[in-house]
């Protein structure tokens, strides 16, 4: 279990690092940083996991993970609270990436790895997304932005469509069951 758990950290980690440092330096995100600043950025992040979640069908209940900031970034996240089974993450992880490769993001990388699933794209905008399945098969979707003008940057607008965790530590497990996504889970 605990190299299960190590695995993942090590790609998650990984992952961040390497979204944040391969946007920085392209033309897009010379671009990006001329025309948006860190909130703008971090509103367009925002659509871009909009869209996403509403091409899920079925829907799933989600709830936003932390926002961060770097020098000149901005990651916004969400946690998927629908108890995916592994019979269906498959489904999941395969719509998503037609729908980002249907949308011209560029694909990145693609992780078949049965116990850690994940894609990692980036958009015309020099915009990181990834999705990462973790620990009881939870779906964690996250935008980072290229390097753009330092601004504050608020809350998300767009509401949960599962209960929120504001201000809690740590966001449970999958605890939400779908009679089409959670089939097959015990």
């Amino acid at each position: 279990m605990k190299g299960k758990f190590g695995r993942a950290a090590i790609v998650l980690i990984s992952c961040a690092l390497t979204a944040s440092c391969a946007s920085a330096g392209n033309e897009s995100s010379e671009r990006s940083e001329a025309h948006m600043d860190m909130q703008e950025a971090a509103e367009h992040a925002d659509g871009i996991l909009d869209a996403v979640f509403e091409e899920i069908q079925p829907g799933v209940q989600w709830v936003h993970g932390p926002t961060t900031t770097g020098t000149c970034d901005v990651t916004r996240r969400r946690v998927v609270m629908t108890i995916v089974s592994a019979e269906r993450r498959g489904s999941l992880l395969g719509l998503v990436d037609r729908f980002w490769r249907s949308s011209h993001y560029r694909i990145k990388a693609v992780n078949d790895d049965l116990e850690v699933p994940a894609i990692f794209a980036q958009t015309k905008e020099g915009f990181g997304v990834s999705l990462i399945v973790g620990g009881a098969g939870q779906f964690f979707f996250e935008v980072d932005s290229p390097c753009v003008r330092e601004a504050e940057v608020a809350d998300p607008v767009t509401k949960p469509s599962g209960p929120s965790y504001a201000g809690a530590e740590v966001i449970p497990r999958p605890n939400v069951h779908s009679d089409f996504w959670s089939t097959g889970a015990s």
